[in-house]
């Protein structure tokens, strides 16, 4: 990979956004996450092997925030972070995280990719000295991706108000292709955008070399299930599951790499490339064995049916019940809608 001599922070303009209305049953879900879990827990993983060596934490949201994993490495120098959170409350109970086990300064946030438990939360951690980095295309996508979000948070699910909701994220670094933090950071950390845009409209995974650890969103959930939506492109959800397996196939090139998702557990590079692609693969399945078995296949692809939640808690079921190892099926209910609108 190489790095770029001056990445430029840019002022990404807002799309024309016609936000999609969701069904009762993400209304329901979504109201009753924002009152289920705690503020969230940590777990490092020892990543070297001296009590000097940078250790990567894990935090995580619980329900609340969709059970996001947010990771930080503390070097001894600082502390980076990869991803933001869904709130910036969460935010915050990530920093109260970070405060509890180290005195390093937090240098940087880094977004993997345009979702809001990515980048709602990047005011606290901005506050407090971090630079904001991500791919241009990532700045690019998030206006759009905000107020689709905002609108049916807002809007339709009524868990914010228009105050409350977390206000649009800037990025302070933005870059294409290859990235490499600077070396006072005290850990070689590569950011690397993905040539396909997997589990959103593009995708960004962070490589540190030294601890083999590559941090890769939500393209990756290991042995839980996956957000189906789609990247929000033009105010509408555009699911592409060939794209988002060229995608994991792209993870191939780190070789020994262990995977480390936005939710699951982390999983060699290998195992977690093959579970992801089967997965995508037996969801398309599910769904085309799903809408082939109904009279009218429009009540369950049209958003706006009555009966469309209905469809969507029957979908959860098959899909827990096709992988009955997994984690949080309640994740099919909230996305489905966009694999069943494609």
């Amino acid at each position: 990979m190489t790095t770029p001599t001056s990445p430029t922070p840019t002022t990404p303009s807002t799309p024309n956004v016609r936000p999609l209305t969701l069904t009762a049953l993400a209304l329901t879900a979504a109201v009753t996450a924002a009152g289920c879990g705690g503020p969230g827990s940590s777990s490092p993983h020892e990543t070297g092997t001296t009590s000097a060596a940078p250790v990567l934490h894990t935090f995580t949201s619980g329900q609340a925030g969709f059970d996001t994993h947010s990771y930080w490495l503390d070097t001894g120098r600082a502390v980076v972070v990869f991803d933001a959170q869904f709130t910036e409350d969460l935010a915050r109970a990530l920093l109260a995280d970070i405060d509890a086990h180290t005195k390093s300064p937090i240098t940087h946030v880094i977004i993997t990719h345009p979702n809001p438990d990515k980048f709602n939360g990047v005011g606290p951690l901005r506050a407090r000295g971090a630079k904001v980095v991500a791919s241009a295309a990532t700045a690019a996508a998030i206006p759009g991706v905000h107020a689709y979000k905002k609108y049916f948070f807002v809007t339709m699910a009524k868990m914010f108000t228009d105050a409350s909701y977390p206000p649009e994220a800037t990025v302070d670094i933005t870059f294409s292709g290859d990235y490499q933090l600077p070396a006072s950071v005290g850990a070689d950390i590569r950011l690397h955008e993905l040539s396909n845009p997997g589990v959103s409209s593009t995708q960004t995974v962070a490589w540190l070399p030294a601890q083999r650890a590559l941090i890769v969103g939500d393209l990756v959930h290991h042995q839980a299930h996956a957000w189906l939506e789609g990247g929000i492109v033009d105010g509408k959800p555009r699911p592409d599951l060939a794209a988002w397996r060229r995608a994991l196939a792209e993870l191939t090139a780190f070789d020994g790499a262990t995977v480390y998702g936005g939710r699951g557990v982390p999983a060699p590079v290998a195992t977690a490339v093959a579970a992801e692609t089967a997965y995508l693969t037996r969801a398309e399945e599910l769904v085309t064995e799903y809408l082939a078995s109904l009279p009218d296949p429009r009540a369950a692809t049209d958003p706006a049916s009555p009966s469309a939640g209905e469809h969507h808690a029957a979908l959860q079921e098959r899909f827990a019940a096709a992988f009955p190892d997994y984690q949080l099926p309640y994740m099919i209910g909230y996305g489905i809608y966009g694999l069943l609108a494609r």
